[in-house]
Formats: C-alpha cells, structure tokens, sequence
C-alpha cells in the first residue's frame, strides 16, 4: 500500500465535508454565486449592454439577459477570439474549447482562470466521495487511463486552442502522472484507430485499475483488447473494478460492457461539458448527479414542454421539481450569460440537488406530434434487454414519414453484440415501452396514424464506420440516439444487414 492510498481516505473525509457544507445551503450557495457574477462582470461589454450595474436580483437577470446559445452570444465570442479583453468576463480567457456545433460550425468556448480549476476539483472529488464510500483506495496504485482527445492545443490570438478533454490532460495532478495511461505520444495521434492500436500496445500488460471515457470508444478499446488476447477484461486486468464516463445513457450499453469485462463492476457516472463542470456522481446506492452549486455557474431551468413557446417558464434552483424534463440555462465565470447548452435534465432529488441527463431539446422526434424524447427511447430498450442475454452495441432512432407502402414509422437503428431469438418480439417489447411512457405515442398508434415500430439491423462495426464516413470518428464524438429528421437515418441504410 503506497502513502498515496493511506491518506486518500481521509483527505476525502476532508473534501467531501466541504461539498456537504454548500450542498446542504443550495439556495444560500446558488444566490453568492449569482452575486459574484453580476458583480465581477458587470464592467464586461456585455455587462454594460445589458446593465449589471442595476441587477440586485434575478428577476432583475431574467428582464435584462435572455435565453440564448452559442449564436446568441456569437458576436461577443468573436470580439474574444479577434483577441479582445473583458467583453464577456473579465480579461482574456485562458482557453478555447473547440466544439462542433450543428449550426455554428466549430465553436470556442471560452474557459477562464476562475472556470478551469472547477473541471479539475468535480472530477477529483468524484472519486473521492468513492473512496470514501467504499472505504477503499487502493486503485491509485494501480495504472489510471481515460480515452480522450489530443492535448495538443493551438494558439488564437494569444489563447490557447483545443478540445476540452486535451484542454484538461493538462491539468492531471503531479502524484498521479506516474499512473496515468497512455503516454503523451500516444495521446497526441490524431487516427483515432492508430490511437487504441497503440493505447492496446500501452495497457495490455500493465495493472489497470480505473478506465474512462465515453462508451462507445471504451468498448471499442475492450474489444480490441480481448481480439488480441483472448481474454475478457477482468482476466487482463483483475484490479479494474469500476469505469467512470459521461455524456451519454450508460443503461443500453451495460449489458455488452460487462460481457466484455466478465464481471460486474462499479460505475461513475459525470456530467462534465466544455461550458462547465456540471453534476457527478457523489454515491452507487443514490440515483443521480450531485448538481455542482459552487462551481462558479447560476444554474436556471426551463420546462422542455415550453421551450419552444414565445415566453417558457424559467425558473431558479429553489423552483425545481422532482421528476419534470427541463432545459438546463447555465451562466458562468467564463462568460456565458443566460446560456442553452441544449441538454434536458430531470431532478431525482431536491435534499441534495442530483439530477439525471434526460437527453438533448433538439434531439427528439414529433414528426407526427409524438414528443418522444431520449430518456423515453433508452428506457424503453433498457426495458427490453434486461434480464435477457441481448447486447447492445450502439443505436439511433428516427421517424420514416413517407415509407414505400403502409402507415409512417419510427424506424429503430440497431447494432446487436448478441441479438434476440425473435426481432418482431423483441421489437413488439420496445413499442409496448413507448406507448406506455408516452401518451401522444400511444394515441398515435391507436389512432391508425403510427404503426408499431420497425428495427433495422446494422452490421458489427457499422456505426464506426458511419461516424468515419462523416469525419467524427473516436475522441468525444457521440451518435445522437433520436433524431427529428433523416440525416442520420438516410446515411445508415448503407450499413444495415437483412
């Protein structure tokens, strides 16, 4: 046992004592975070043009600064990027985080000296609430590894330029640079399947005792892994005893993963994004993420079902309820003012704030006035394969509005590790789901407009190979799991099997 391990317990007893001082005051903790951020911003450009200097309370915030997202503040991100100083927040930024967006080309969000060390402490007490839950350390003797995009970074205008998760390999702790997997050469290769080849190289026979990222890719590291050796996960590595990921619904995936691995595991789940850290996992018997409320954002929330209306609902922390989809609003120390992430989040409790990932407010389907949203799809095939032997690879869903002969659809993209017996039944299984959970669905079925749901089968490995066929292969790209229209849906008809 190293000095690391002995005094990991109780430095968590020490940080985890101070998330409980402000998670137990939210309302307390939330309001000093909205005052400093009126306060330090308000001789900021954008503080000047929407009157800072006269806001006192947050209705005050909500009649000077609307919702908007990245276009919205696009014309002050640009003042930033030309290399302008206190437009959105004070100063310069210390980085871009470059992202994709679906209307805005590459995006750079800004992250500032207050902003960044908030990504690093969620993280680190992440695992410290495990440590101190389990009453075990003993994983950081072990090798750490998380799958993550490159660290080179580039310049813009005196501002250093790269993807969030390059951005924060940056930042890894000095007692744990000897445990971290892989090696800075290998984390710079760009070909994402270079990049696990070498990773394999890497890891194959080291002590790996804890593994991140985002499913999809981990599992594709695991099945390079066991295709190389012939072993499952828990032979090569009988330390490894928990994953931690983010940014998608771990559910579908964790029948395949743990047939992969060869035995259960614990989990951590995070909520990281490049606008902010905001939500982790803090217990493995509570359901949810422990809402960051000191980490520099003023969280605010919006209704999905009014979003879309000429003038939602938009509340604070103190008027959320257990169990409603909202759209989560951040404003932050790096400048994000009234800012749409695009994510839908749903509380699972108000005594701490946990909250779930529900899906994204663009990533729906109402072709037919249906409102089926991510969380409704994934618990409907969740449903489906448990307690069964069916895996699960990857999957996306869209509506078939005008299908060759017979009623409009929604039509199920599947790729199966282990498939089932029957695929009608099966499919008959995940419609029964949907109609339950949503009733516009089920009147829809009913009602002669929908007929039942129909699966496409996508070959093994297609869905890497679509994501290569449109330049979004590896790293932290994600397949959005349902879609309102037919980009994706049209694309994968070359990868499906009879």
């Amino acid at each position: 046992m190293s000095i690391k391990s002995v005094f990991a317990i109780p430095f968590a007893k020490i940080a985890t004592k101070r998330v409980f001082k402000w998670a137990n005051n939210p309302h307390k903790t939330q309001d000093k975070v909205f005052k400093n951020l009126i306060s330090k911003a308000k001789n900021t450009a954008f503080g000047k043009d929407h009157d800072f200097k006269n806001i006192v309370t947050y209705d005050d915030f909500k009649k000077r600064v609307k919702v908007s997202d990245y276009e919205g503040l696009r014309s002050y991100v640009d003042r930033i990027v030309a290399g302008e100083s206190d437009v959105l927040w004070t100063g310069k930024p210390l980085y871009f985080a470059k992202t994709s967006g679906t209307t805005s080309g590459a995006k750079y969000i800004p992250i500032t000296k207050e902003s960044m060390p908030t990504h690093i402490k969620a993280a680190r007490n992440a695992l410290l609430f495990y440590i101190l839950e389990k009453k075990d350390a003993s994983f950081v003797d072990g090798k750490m590894i998380f799958l993550q995009g490159s660290p080179v970074l580039s310049d813009k205008n005196g501002v250093k330029l790269g993807r969030l998760s390059g951005i924060v390999a940056h930042y890894v702790p000095k007692y744990l640079l000897k445990n971290r997997l892989p090696s800075w050469e290998t984390n710079c290769i760009e070909d994402w399947d270079t990049k696990v080849n070498a990773i394999v190289e890497e890891t194959i026979n080291e002590d790996m005792s804890v593994i991140s990222g985002i499913p999809s890719w981990v599992q594709m590291y695991f099945e390079k892994l066991i295709e190389k050796t012939g072993k499952s996960v828990s032979e090569l590595f009988p330390n490894f005893n928990f994953f931690i990921y983010g940014g998608v619904n771990f559910e579908p995936y964790k029948n395949k993963f743990e047939s992969l691995i060869g035995k259960k595991i614990d989990y951590i789940e995070l909520y990281p994004a490049s606008e902010g850290f905001i939500a982790y996992q803090d217990s493995q018997t509570e359901k949810g993420m422990l809402l960051q409320l000191d980490s520099g954002i003023f969280y605010e929330f919006i209704p999905s079902t009014e979003f879309f209306d000429e003038n939602p609902t938009r509340i604070s922390l103190k008027d959320v309820k257990i169990g409603v989809n909202y759209v989560i609003i951040l404003n932050t120390t790096a400048g994000l003012w009234g800012y749409n992430i695009g994510d839908t989040v749903e509380f699972t409790s108000t005594k701490p704030y946990r909250i779930k990932v529900t899906g994204r407010i663009k990533h729906f389907i109402s072709a037919f006035g249906e409102h089926v949203i991510g969380k409704e799809v994934e618990k409907a095939l969740n449903d489906s394969i448990s307690n069964t032997k069916i895996n699960i690879s990857e999957f996306t869903v869209a509506p078939q509005v005008d299908p060759a002969k017979g009623l409009p659809y929604h039509e199920w993209f599947i790729e199966f590790e282990n498939e089932p017996d029957n695929l009608e039944e099966f499919a008959s299984k995940i419609d029964a789901s949907m109609q339950a959970q949503n009733i516009y669905y089920l009147d829809l079925i009913t009602g002669k407009v929908l007929r039942p749901l129909i699966i496409r089968k996508v070959k093994k490995g297609g869905f890497h190979e679509y994501m290569k066929s449109i330049g979004k292969f590896g790293g932290q790209n994600k397949i959005p799991q349902l879609s309102d229209n037919r980009k994706i849906a049209d694309v994968l008809q070359d990868f499906i099997i009879d």
